[in-house]
């Protein structure tokens, strides 16, 4: 009989199956881990998107209102306590010209709403805002972004002010254009910048002439970005050079600077010396605080003493064809829209001037002496200068401006014609500007009222 032979059994049989399905099941699990990470990412990462789209919107709409708050536009004048209503009254006014249909602002006493505007009808994306009024100098701003169910809040603040510049920075300005012909020069005094020259002529394109002679020691800013200089002459120039040279001295296309409002009512009610029929014009006088009533057109041909102010009512003609010797302000009450020339101010003798400071300490001047930088403050009025002068202590404004003949001297202050008519020097015209140490806008002038945004101020919402 043969032994039996026994088969040796191998004691891990079936275990490479058993660990694949438990790799297998790891590899699942971790794949139905990944699925649904990968899904939760990538509902994440549109919610991301969702949210970065919706605060795009709120930027769109932090951009579009500060466009149309940086149109608004104040009177000085204004109380304190009403400039949010006016600020609402000027907005809707912006809007209401542009044609701005899609921006329906609706006013309380203390907010501003904008419904929503839309920014893509098709995407669901569009903007809200509120303006609040936190105090009379500062306005808080919310501007809500929507994007299909999202919403983002951004808000910032805006402070009442007034621009960085104005006119009176310059020795002459003008909103129309200027012409010098003849021999005319503008110097500064103490230094050439105080005879720098600023001319807006939107409404026309040869901004500057200057013909013969005649010179600007100054540097000549232009705002019409297509205005044209012309120079006629070999000794027409512009800071000190001729010719092509004289060019390097104008820039062309600057950013307009501030016309303060002329507000003459603070000195109307000194003017109680009426002028009447029987008072004779061509006879030497002296006035103290003098009022020209509408219509009378005097001309007053003897030697004239002129103290404290002197207020010229609308319509008139006045001129001085003898000589003046003023200590104080002339004013008027005309329209400062009106550049027809139909009223006038004459000077076609001698002008002496004087500061408002040397009035006699009296009650009739009370509250005058503080009143400086201001020579002639004429809205409506057309102002001309025959004549020379010595020294005129303030600045000179008005609805159109001219000299000729011997006019000139030296003015402790500008020049400035708010008309948009040309403003014309002509003659042996020559102009000497001192306004060193003058930073303070003229007594009288009112700069507007504008909106500076704060940077600072901007911060998301959590609402």
């Amino acid at each position: 009989m043969k032994p039996v032979k026994s088969v040796p059994h191998s004691r891990g049989h079936g275990s490479a199956l058993v660990l694949s399905l438990v790799f297998l099941a790891m590899f699942s699990a971790m794949a139905a881990a990944m699925v649904t990470m990968s899904g939760a990412n990538v509902q994440i990462a549109e919610n991301h998107r969702k949210l970065d789209n919706t605060r795009a919107c709120a930027e769109s709409g932090l951009e579009v209102i500060r466009y149309w708050m940086s149109k608004v536009e104040i009177s000085g004048t204004t109380e304190p306590g009403q400039r949010f209503t006016q600020l609402a009254t000027v907005l809707q006014n912006e809007l209401t010209d542009a044609g701005a249909t899609n921006i329906t602002p609706t006013y309380g006493s203390t907010t501003i709403t904008i419904p929503n505007v839309t920014l893509s009808s098709s995407l669901g994306q569009s903007f809200s805002a509120v303006l609040t009024k936190i105090d009379n100098d500062n306005i808080q701003l919310d501007i809500t972004g929507h994007y299909g169910s999202f919403d983002r809040t951004i808000r910032s603040n805006y402070v009442f002010g007034t621009r960085a510049s104005t006119v009176f920075d310059f020795g002459v300005a003008s909103k129309g254009p200027i012409s010098l012909s003849g021999n005319v020069e503008l110097e500064g005094v103490n230094i050439e910048i105080e005879s720098n020259a600023y001319i807006e002529s939107e409404n026309t394109l040869l901004a500057l002439s200057i013909v013969g002679n005649s010179h600007i020691a100054g540097n000549v800013k232009i705002v019409n970005p297509l205005a044209l200089v012309h120079l006629q002459g070999g000794k027409a120039g512009i800071g000190g050079d001729t010719g092509v040279a004289a060019m390097d001295h104008v820039q062309i296309g600057v950013s307009p600077c501030e016309f303060p409002e002329m507000n003459p009512a603070t000195f109307i009610p000194y003017a109680t010396r009426v002028l009447g029929p029987a008072d004779s014009t061509s006879s030497d006088a002296t006035y103290e605080n003098l009022k020209i009533p509408a219509g009378m057109n005097p001309s007053f041909s003897g030697q004239v003493t002129l103290k404290g102010v002197v207020f010229i009512e609308a319509p008139n003609v006045v001129t001085f064809s003898g000589g003046v010797d003023i200590t104080g302000i002339i004013i008027t009450d005309g329209d400062p829209a009106d550049n027809s020339a139909a009223n006038k101010l004459q000077f076609t003798g001698n002008v002496t001037g004087h500061p408002i400071t040397q009035l006699p300490h009296e009650t009739r001047f009370e509250g005058l002496h503080s009143q400086t930088g201001t020579f002639i403050m004429a809205p409506g009025f057309h102002v001309g200068f025959g004549g020379s002068f010595s020294t005129l202590s303030g600045a000179i404004a008005a609805n159109g401006i001219e000299l000729w003949g011997n006019a000139g001297g030296t003015i402790n202050g500008s020049i400035v014609n708010y008309s948009d008519a040309q403003m014309t020097l002509q003659g042996n015209t020559d102009l000497y500007f001192n306004r060193s140490g003058l930073e303070e806008v003229p007594a009288g002038f009112v700069p507007e009222l504008v909106l500076h945004y704060d940077p600072s101020s901007y911060s998301e919402v959590v609402l």
